[in-house]
C-alpha cells in the first residue's frame, strides 16, 4: 500500500468549501416557510460558523487585507441578522415553538455566496486549467470573496444566537404562565 502525503493547509479551502456547500444546501430549503426551533441544529451553527471564520482568519493571518474582508462580511452580516430577526416571524403552540425567517434575506446572501464560490472555482480552473490542492490555496486568498463568506457567517450565526435567546425567553414567559395560572392551596 502506498502511503499519500497529506497536505491539510492545501486540503482545508476543499474542506471547507465542501462543508459549506452541503450546509447551504441544506440551509436553502429550511429558508421558506415556517420552521420548528430546533435547539441543537442552532447551537451547531453558533458553534460551527465561528470555528470555520477563526481558521479562515488564522490562514490569512498575515495578510491585513484579508482579515479586514473577512471582518467587515461578518459585521455586515450580523447587522442582517438584526434585521431579520425583527421581521421574523415567532410562534409560540401547542405543537411547539415556531419561527418563519424572512426569506429573501437569508436565500439572497446563500445566492451571492454560492455565485461567489461558482465565479472562484471558474477564474481558478480557467487560470490553470486544474483543481488540485496546489490551486486551490488561491482559492481562499480574495477579500471579496472572504467578505461575502464573512457575511454569511455572521448572518447565520447571529440570526441562531437570536433564535435561541427568543425560545430562551418564551420558554421562561411559558413557566411564569404555568406558575401563574397554578391554582393556590386553600386554607382548611
Amino acid at each position: 500500500m502506498t502511503n499519500l502525503p497529506v497536505n491539510l493547509p492545501a486540503l482545508m479551502p476543499v474542506l471547507i468549501v465542501a462543508l459549506i456547500g452541503w450546509r447551504m444546501i441544506y440551509r436553502v430549503r429550511r429558508l421558506i416557510g415556517r420552521q420548528p426551533v430546533r435547539t441543537r441544529r442552532l447551537v451547531a451553527t453558533t458553534i460551527l460558523f465561528p470555528i470555520i471564520v477563526v481558521l479562515l482568519a488564522l490562514s490569512g493571518f498575515r495578510d491585513i487585507v484579508l482579515l479586514e474582508g473577512l471582518a467587515g462580511g461578518v459585521a455586515i452580516g450580523i447587522a442582517l441578522a438584526w434585521f431579520g430577526l425583527r421581521v421574523t416571524k415567532f410562534e409560540v403552540t401547542d405543537a411547539g415553538l415556531f419561527y418563519t425567517p424572512n426569506a429573501v434575506i437569508g436565500i439572497a446572501i446563500s445566492v451571492l455566496f454560492i455565485g461567489r464560490l461558482i465565479y472562484r472555482f471558474g477564474t481558478i480552473y480557467f487560470a490553470t486549467g486544474r483543481f488540485d490542492p496546489g490551486t486551490m490555496q488561491s482559492f481562499g486568498k480574495s477579500p471579496l470573496t472572504l467578505l461575502i463568506f464573512g457575511v454569511l457567517a455572521g448572518y447565520y450565526t447571529a440570526y441562531a444566537v437570536g433564535v435561541l435567546m427568543w425560545r430562551h425567553s418564551a420558554r421562561r414567559d411559558a413557566a411564569i404562565v404555568t406558575v401563574a395560572s397554578t391554582p393556590l392551596p386553600t386554607a382548611p
